[in-house]
């Protein structure tokens, strides 16, 4: 089976072996796709909606691998025992819902191997959530898909090495690689965020003031962590 660029880099980063929980699954094309070349033994495909989990059931039947992918209805991890799964797979959701479901299933965190994250908003917000949950991330990337950036990392129980806060809103690995995906989405993002300053500074307001700082800050570690291309 052919990933999307995004599912497939997804994929790479769980590791060789596990027993994968695929939380809001959808088509079920990543547990399929690592199921199928060997990488992994089995999976569980969990998702809250009915019809997403019947295309992934489709998808699995059709493919002729019951006996190694389970399929759940599921909210989150509300479905998964502990000890089901050596590696949590969760990605295509933002942040805060991100957040949400790793919270609720602190039952997980000392039984699951592994995380592999992939949220689509508030990138920085899981970072630090993490951190303070005491996981540390190990490997990261990040991919460009139809004009759309998606980052990702792996995460495991630890003390985090992350120390500033551009590590945390951009990436330590990707910063320490020199990533070149980032830094298109840096070089791309510097030039929104300016663009919304000059019309900030057009505008004499309270509000528009206090975004105008917030997002100064935010310019500056953008362009610290576009330095760090230049050493």
């Amino acid at each position: 089976m052919q990933l999307s660029k995004r599912l497939a880099a997804v994929a790479r980063l769980v590791s060789a072996g596990s027993r994968l929980a695929d939380v809001g699954t959808d088509h079920g094309y990543v547990p399929i796709s690592l199921v199928c070349e060997g990488k992994i033994p089995s999976a569980i495909a969990m998702d809250v909606n009915r019809g997403p989990l019947n295309r992934a059931r489709a998808h699995i039947k059709a493919q002729g691998l019951e006996k190694y992918i389970d399929t759940r209805l599921s909210d989150g991890l509300a479905a998964l025992a502990p000890g089901e799964a050596d590696s949590v797979l969760i990605a295509g959701m933002g942040g805060m819902l991100m957040m949400r479901i790793l919270s609720q299933g602190q039952a997980h965190w000392d039984t699951v191997r592994e995380w592999i994250l992939q949220p689509q908003s508030e990138i920085g917000g899981v970072r630090h959530f993490l951190a303070e949950a005491g996981f540390r991330i190990t490997d990261e990337d990040m991919v460009k898909e139809d004009g759309k950036y998606y980052p990702m990392f792996r995460a495991v129980r630890g003390n985090t090495d992350y120390e500033t806060e551009r590590e945390f809103l951009f990436g330590k690995a990707l910063l320490d690689q020199k990533h070149p995906i980032l830094k298109e989405w840096l070089g791309k993002e510097n030039q929104k965020v300016q663009r919304v300053l000059e019309t900030l500074n057009a505008q004499n307001t309270e509000g528009a003031r206090s975004r105008q700082r917030e997002l100064e800050q935010y310019h500056r570690e953008i362009q610290e962590a576009l330095s760090v291309y230049e050493m």
